[in-house]
């Protein structure tokens, strides 16, 4: 699979001066978490799972979480669990590659007791996604995985990620959060080898003080749930070796008719100096604040983003893509005369290059563009978007 990869590719060579590479769900764990891209969530109540991965796959989505949690009732559980494992079964009959797929679970026992009972179709798995994660309840999980992946060798499956979900109360509470986030480290450091990526419960933070955010705002100016971002990365995001990848936060809204906004979209506005009627076109479709949210998201140190329609993929792997500029500094500044440092006017002369400060945000997109693909200088993202509209 690739980023962009449903569109046809002499498209793809119209748009990308370098195109996203090809991925598998057997590639380094360092490019499958930069590659997740909008991971798309799912119930695992749904009749038809099966043809809905399969669907969503060919509009371009990448990685998949079918969801045990919170989007189903408590009473549904044991329905769902027996769906999960009749869809991954007809899935595994078709002999099509589906994208990165991990199930969110919602107690630890239920990790190798779903592994058992997935039996073959266990080679389509990627992982689990482990919720309200701190270090008391996060190291039973991981342990629960390591028992999985086990029995998924015998079975013939591939490697078990773990995408623990920081979204607990004590994560959020300002006289516990130091503590509670010194716990994940240890715990997730300790399990780096199955530590995909972290993902932020920004929802559930929201939950413990009455709040949600409205359309027209982002999840950086409800300034609680700002601070916790922060924390997170400052904690876990540090780019010294140390850190991991952490995905943005979920997007609530949705309200995309495609072919309504499909031709509006074509006759790129930018291009044509109607900026303000596709600016106005994306406040109607109640796409603004998610386009300022996947900037501010990349912005603060995330990667990737929690989706939960289908409407939302497009946008946050668009505007993924690196663009020509970004590329040309990151490649000025890793060229390997520079080492010594020293400051270098960039190629496009509109800025400061400094080699030594900014040589990890050139190393983080270099990362990037080698996912997600590098756009013509005269590519942007109303381009990027259109082209992977569906028909």
């Amino acid at each position: 699979m690739r980023h962009f990869g449903h569109i046809a590719p002499e498209v793809r060579q119209r748009l990308f001066h370098r195109e996203p590479c090809a991925f598998t769900a057997d590639s380094p764990p360092h490019l499958l978490a930069s590659a997740l891209g909008a991971t798309l969530y799912s119930p695992a109540t749904r009749p038809r799972l099966a043809d809905d991965i399969l669907k969503q796959a060919g509009r371009g989505v990448t990685s998949m979480v079918v969801c045990l949690e919170d989007s189903i009732d408590d009473a549904e559980v044991a329905d769902a669990e027996e769906n999960l494992v009749r869809q991954f079964a007809d899935l595994a009959g078709r002999g099509v590659e589906p994208p990165l797929l991990f199930v969110r679970v919602r107690a630890a026992e239920q990790i190798p007791d779903l592994t058992r009972r997935l039996g073959p179709s266990l080679r389509l798995l990627s992982g689990f996604v482990l919720p309200k994660f701190t270090e008391e309840r996060g190291v039973p999980f991981l342990e629960a995985l390591t028992v999985a992946e086990a029995a998924a060798d015998a079975l013939g499956g591939r490697r078990l990620f773990a995408m623990p979900v920081l979204e607990s109360p004590e994560l959020l509470h300002l006289e516990s959060r130091a503590e509670t986030l010194a716990g994940i480290a240890r715990t997730v450091d300790k399990y780096r080898d199955r530590v995909l990526a972290l993902r932020l419960g920004v929802t559930d933070f929201c939950s413990a003080y009455g709040l949600r955010r409205p359309p027209d705002m982002t999840a950086y100016d409800v300034q609680i749930v700002a601070s916790v971002i922060a924390d997170v990365v400052n904690v876990l995001g540090r780019a010294d070796g140390t850190g991991f990848t952490v995905t943005g936060p979920v997007w609530e809204y949705f309200r995309v008719q495609e072919r309504m906004f499909k031709p509006q979209l074509r006759r790129s506005p930018f291009l044509q100096g109607r900026a303000e009627e596709l600016r106005q076109a994306l406040i109607e479709h109640d796409m603004d604040g998610l386009l300022r949210e996947i900037e501010l998201d990349r912005a603060n140190g995330l990667l990737g983003k929690t989706c939960i329609h289908p409407s939302h993929v497009l946008p946050v792997h668009a505007l993924s893509v690196v663009s020509h500029e970004e590329f040309s500094d990151a490649e000025d500044i890793l060229r390997p005369e520079r080492g010594g440092g020293g400051v270098l006017r960039s190629s496009y002369t509109n800025k400061m290059n400094e080699v030594k400060p900014h040589r990890a945000w050139a190393e983080r997109t270099l990362r990037r563009a080698e996912v997600f693909g590098v756009a013509k200088e005269d590519i942007g993202f109303v381009e990027l978007l259109t082209a992977g509209l569906p028909g």
